[in-house]
């Protein structure tokens, strides 16, 4: 179950903390302490568009860099070839922030390589990114349909605006 409740240390989880804390991005929680998000707030430079991304494929099965790089080229995130450096770098910064943990690949055949698993922090992490992508489709949701019913509409004339 990918929805996990947020570790009893943390002195306020309602609130809307600094993207570089490792803490929570949702706004407010549910009855059922699901974390709700409301509007588009900023996130700041570290909390790029890769990190959920690399959280949910890590909550899928633990994997590799490379292997996550795949899946993201696969998924089709970015309009070129995934930054590789790019992945790396969210992964130390997820470690960092006691999201992930890595340990080196116990196989004997190849180069040696990091496992990436997510910890109880990451999966919190990862439910608070769930409530700002559910809030943003909303909202991309609200503009498409406002969009289309403007342009869709009788069009004022330039001597009529």
């Amino acid at each position: 179950m990918l929805l996990r409740q947020m570790n009893a240390s943390n002195s306020d989880p309602d609130a809307v903390r600094t993207p570089e804390s490792d803490a929570a991005l949702a706004s407010d929680r549910d009855a059922a302490g699901v974390p709700v998000h409301h509007g588009w707030a900023p996130l700041g430079g570290r909390r790029r568009w890769m990190e959920p991304f690399v959280l949910v494929l890590l909550a899928e099965e633990g994997a590799h860099g490379y292997a996550i790089t795949g899946q993201l080229e696969e998924m089709g995130i970015t309009s070129g070839p995934v930054d590789v450096g790019q992945v790396y770098r969210t992964l130390r910064d997820l470690e960092e922030a006691g999201q992930v943990t890595s340990t080196w690949s116990s196989e004997s055949v190849g180069p040696q390589r990091r496992d990436y698993e997510l910890t109880e922090a990451g999966y919190a992490a990862l439910d608070e990114w769930a409530a700002v992508m559910k809030e943003r489709t909303r909202l991309i949701a609200e503009f498409d349909a406002r969009y289309l019913e403007a342009v869709a509409g009788p069009r004022r004339s330039a001597v009529d605006r």
